[in-house]
């Protein structure tokens, strides 16, 4: 199933997934001693949302240790270090001065966290001039205008979340409930569901139901949204709790067709769903794990090499994708790499294809790099 829809001033091709189956450091830090690039990250690795965090750490690091094996960057290894914010932005504030104050890092790379990354955002961009590159989350309101020195491969939770409104309304879907969880970050891309439904259909019926982050009992919950009487469901929520708003769905009899976005395509919403999980629907930035390219057999043989316990799923490949896109930026300076120099690099770059995701263009007024899902 394939459709195609005008989000805005974009396309957006969104395509159904079955479910089966690491003192500050200024613009001139160089972040190593010569012979290495020192860059870092955050990330959920305990807590819920670590079903996340976890495999885009791993597909990360994979793609990291397999330039570092042929090279590195232009003769530089990578030194990516990372540390566990448990999804917390006060965390997250305090690695971001670790990071930067002694671990003297030259930009923060493919991090995860919409909430956790902004809370870094004064300290980080502002008073340090370090660059955050590539990270997994963010907002319209992050790249219009550009924000100096954060630059982003992943399409917007708002974007997602529009194509799903529009994708439910070409199935031809009349009363849509949107669940998603309650933090800021979250509402706003709930928010975005309802316009584009109702661009496609004006007299679709778009409501919504909060949900308290890290909910575990979603009986209350699905009873609340069976009442409704929905013939679909959007979830933007974390991938354990749309698994678990799944189960119970099918547990109360609630028939409606599920819509995701791209954090619930992923391995954990199967082994946490099983069967409740079978014909859910969802956008994804990337394409599917399992396509036949060479892009993505690289991939599949440096997950399997450098991360044997972590499968090749769409979570890793976020990492895999953000890592690779710095990579091949990185590549292109000529001379120190610093702060500034990969600034300037993701300003000049064009037509950069990591060959799993949509090609990347960046430029001094453009900081992200694509609006594409699938």
């Amino acid at each position: 199933m394939r459709l195609r829809r005008k989000l805005s001033t974009f396309p957006a091709l969104v395509a159904a997934l079955a479910l089966a189956a690491s003192a500050c450091a200024g613009a001139s830090s160089t972040g190593g001693n010569g012979t290495e690039i020192t860059i870092g990250a955050w990330y959920p690795l305990t807590g819920a949302v670590s079903a996340s965090g976890v495999p885009e750490r791993d597909g990360t690091d994979a793609y990291f240790k397999m330039i570092n094996d042929h090279g590195g960057i232009n003769g530089r290894k990578v030194n990516w270090i990372v540390q566990d914010n448990a999804f917390d932005p006060q965390q997250t504030v305090q690695i971001a001065r670790q990071l930067i104050g002694q671990d003297k890092v030259v930009a923060i790379v493919a991090a995860n966290g919409t909430s956790q990354a902004e809370a870094a955002f004064p300290f980080v961009l502002q008073q340090s001039k370090v660059p955050i590159l590539n990270e997994l989350g963010g907002l319209a309101s992050w790249y219009t205008p550009a924000r100096a020195g954060l630059f982003g491969t992943q399409t917007l939770y708002e974007d997602q979340a529009a194509a799903l409104g529009a994708w439910a309304e070409q199935d031809g879907k009349k009363n849509v409930l949107v669940v998603h969880s309650d933090p800021a970050a979250f509402v706003q891309v709930a928010n975005a569901v309802g316009p584009a439904a109702k661009e496609i259909d004006p007299s679709a019926k778009v409501s919504d139901l909060s949900v308290k982050f890290q909910t575990t009992d979603y009986s209350p919950i699905v009873s609340q949204a069976k009442a409704k009487n929905p013939d679909a469901i959007v979830l933007i929520l974390a991938s354990p709790e749309a698994a678990a708003f799944m189960k119970e769905a099918k547990l109360q009899g609630l028939n409606a067709g599920t819509y995701s976005y791209a954090p619930v395509a992923a391995s954990s919403t199967l082994t946490l769903g099983g069967a409740a999980a079978e014909g859910a629907e969802a956008v994804q930035f990337v394409k599917a794990p399992n396509d036949s390219s060479p892009a993505m057999q690289e991939f599949r043989d440096a997950m399997a090499k450098y991360e044997p316990g972590q499968p090749a799923d769409f979570i890793a490949l976020w990492g895999w994708t953000g890592a690779k896109v710095f990579g091949q930026i990185a590549q292109t300076i000529q001379g120190p790499v610093t702060s500034d120099s990969l600034v300037k690099a993701y300003e000049q770059a064009k037509n950069i294809d990591p060959g799993v995701a949509p090609v990347m263009n960046f430029g001094p007024a453009a900081h992200l790099g694509t609006r594409d899902v699938q």
